[in-house]
């Protein structure tokens, strides 16, 4: 099973498990937001729908994708869009949608101050 996790990280982060993953090192699959809101805004549940739809399925085109979600097709093709820019989803040559996944999990972290 291939898992994605997407969560938040600073930079300095980032950048050690790019190292890290240089000297061959595995990092597993992740997708990183700077700053929680960053991730939230993102990630709204519209969009999040689209992406629990998407994973574990093949690619998807956006009406077939619509009606999964309940959602008219013109909204789900500009999240799906948006997604898609940001590069969490991925749109194949023949306009549909895939996400790779079997599995995505959401990393949010609240500590004490």
């Amino acid at each position: 099973m291939t898992t994605l996790t997407i969560g938040v990280s600073d930079l300095e982060s980032v950048k050690a498990s790019m190292r890290a993953a240089f000297r061959g090192v595995p990092q597993g699959c992740t997708y990183t937001f700077l700053t929680e809101d960053d991730l939230l805004s993102t990630l709204s549940p519209n969009r999040w729908a689209i992406v629990k739809a998407l994973t574990g399925t093949g690619p998807l085109g956006v009406r077939e994708l619509a009606r999964r979600v309940g959602r008219d097709v013109k909204g789900v093709h500009t999240d799906a869009q948006m997604l898609a820019g940001c590069g969490l989803i991925d749109k194949m040559e023949d306009g549909k949608l895939h996400l790779p996944y079997d599995e995505v999990r959401l990393e949010l972290v609240a500590k004490a101050a």
